[in-house]
């Protein structure tokens, strides 16, 4: 179609305006309390961070960590009234999962614990860190998608 019929050709081969460079760093287990140092040191400088997970529970049947075990968690590590802590997934209630996204666009909260939910619509300039807890539950298209690349 593209040669024959009446499609045109984008090329991109570069990246937008101001667009800052996306870097990519694994981490195992062992490494976590370095991540939430990081993460610490990218909230002391006014910045905010996502940590995403695969799964809203624990499964039975597949063993990668939930956002529900995860959120206590990371409360443990960001304890309030110093770290305020937003948490969205698929089963909450509209105008709760709408309440907490709006608290971390705005900044009320420092850290937006959550599913995939937030791939869409959820864009903070803000957040210069994004934490995806097992990866390998993910396909390439959408940990692309998460990275906002």
């Amino acid at each position: 179609m593209t040669v024959y019929g009446d499609l045109d050709v984008s090329v991109i081969d570069e990246m937008p305006p101001g667009r800052k460079p996306i870097t990519t760093v694994h981490k195992t287990e062992y490494q976590r309390p370095q991540v939430m140092d990081f993460i610490k040191e990218e909230i002391r400088k006014g910045r905010q961070a996502y940590i995403v997970y695969p799964l809203i529970e624990e499964s039975a049947s597949l063993d990668f960590e939930n956002l529900t075990k995860g959120y206590e968690e990371v409360k443990a590590f960001f304890p309030e009234p110093k770290y305020y802590i937003s948490m969205v997934h698929g089963k909450l209630p509209q105008e709760l999962k709408d309440a907490n996204m709006h608290r971390f666009v705005t900044g009320d909260t420092q850290i937006m614990v959550a599913t995939t939910v937030i791939e869409v619509g959820v864009n903070v300039p803000n957040a210069s860190v994004m934490v995806i807890e097992s990866t390998e539950r993910f396909g390439l298209s959408q940990l692309h998608q998460l990275r906002g690349a």
